[in-house]
């Protein structure tokens, strides 16, 4: 059984070298009105004497007319050849296509295969760099904690007097909160003895 899952563990380096690495992305922005599978047409290819595509057969008599219920965005073609190895060709809408061979596989196995391209992008199979990623970064930078600070603290002497005490702000949200929630207790209390 030949899946992706059952590849032996790489070092990040290996994996790097093998699949290369990109930034997280989504086909058209998809998912963001509604979403569209990537999974155009697929292609089922067969010979229909040789042994070695009788799983082929098997997962075409038994299981592809309910992968094509369930999936009717997806376009299906049986294809017959003979003398040749069975496989799957998918087509996705970025313009990607994968071969798979089929050889000797039992039916189970294609149903999996199958459920795999359905899932998929399109795109090649990479390592992530980050978890986040954007097209247009901030041109001010990130942000820091020194970011609306006086610059006079970058060049001052260290430790100094001045800057070692604690800056004296402004009432908090909270304390805003409270002060509003007294006033308002005050003036219904004050409406109630006015109405008694």
């Amino acid at each position: 059984m030949c899946l992706l899952w059952n590849l032996p563990k790489m070092s990040s380096r290996t994996w790097s070298l093998f699949w290369g690495s990109r930034f997280v992305k989504t086909p058209l922005q998809n998912g963001i009105g509604r979403y569209v599978q990537q999974l155009q047409r697929i292609t089922l290819k067969f010979c229909k004497t040789h042994g070695g595509s009788q799983g082929m057969r098997d997962y075409i008599e038994k299981e592809l007319i309910h992968f094509a219920k369930e999936n009717p965005g997806v376009v299906v073609y049986v294809k017959p050849r003979r003398h040749r190895s069975p496989c799957l060709k998918a087509e996705y809408l970025n313009g990607g296509e994968e071969y798979i061979s089929m050889h000797r596989l039992p039916a189970d196995d294609i149903v999996r295969w199958m459920a795999y391209l359905r899932g998929r992008s399109g795109y090649p199979t990479d390592r992530i760099r980050k978890d986040q990623h954007t097209d247009h970064p901030s041109i001010q930078g990130p942000w820091t904690p020194w970011l609306h600070r006086d610059p006079q603290t970058n060049v001052a002497q260290y430790p100094n007097e001045d800057l070692s005490c604690v800056e004296v702000m402004g009432r908090s949200a909270t304390e805003e909160l409270r002060e509003m929630f007294k006033k308002q207790k005050l003036v219904s209390s004050y409406k109630r003895s006015v109405e008694s």
